[in-house]
């Protein structure tokens, strides 16, 4: 009994200083888009692990960050002379808006509520519910795209 409150207890020590650290990273959720603007135009644009979060450059002060996977990683933005404009951590997180997870011991699937509930695929489901999701949108983007000609 004593060991799981130990356990219980660093989990809450670790999410209560991430919570506190998370207010000074950028923050973007799995598949969501965020604006970043800087004040001067970049010449070169810098992600520490591009699995975890994407980077497009839409102009020379605005850039779009695209949650990948979750993760922590880091930007950084050098201007012209390779003076370092922005360097920063970026953590990328869950997005739970509207969504249902069902877990069964250690297992979850997650269902995309709006308002009826659909299978969605997420990361950190179990690998059967992944893979039934995703080989279902597969199958329908393929039947939507139509014969080849």
């Amino acid at each position: 009994m004593f060991r799981h409150r130990a356990i219980i207890a660093t989990i809450l020590t670790a999410a209560a200083c991430g919570s506190a650290l998370a207010n000074e990273r950028l923050q973007v959720s799995v598949d969501h888009a965020r604006i970043l603007k800087i004040d001067r135009p970049a010449a070169s644009v810098i992600i520490g692990n591009p699995s975890i979060v994407d980077i497009t450059v839409h102009d020379s002060r605005t850039l779009v960050l695209t949650g990948r996977s979750y993760g922590i990683t880091n930007l950084v933005v050098l201007d012209g002379d390779g003076a370092s404009i922005l360097d920063e951590e970026v953590a990328v997180h869950a997005f739970e808006k509207s969504t249902v997870r069902i877990y069964r011991q250690a297992e979850r699937t997650t269902f995309a509520c709006l308002p009826t509930c659909e299978p969605t695929v997420t990361i950190g489901d179990t690998s059967e519910a992944f893979a039934n999701a995703a080989g279902q949108f597969n199958t329908r983007q393929t039947i939507s795209a139509g014969p080849e000609k």
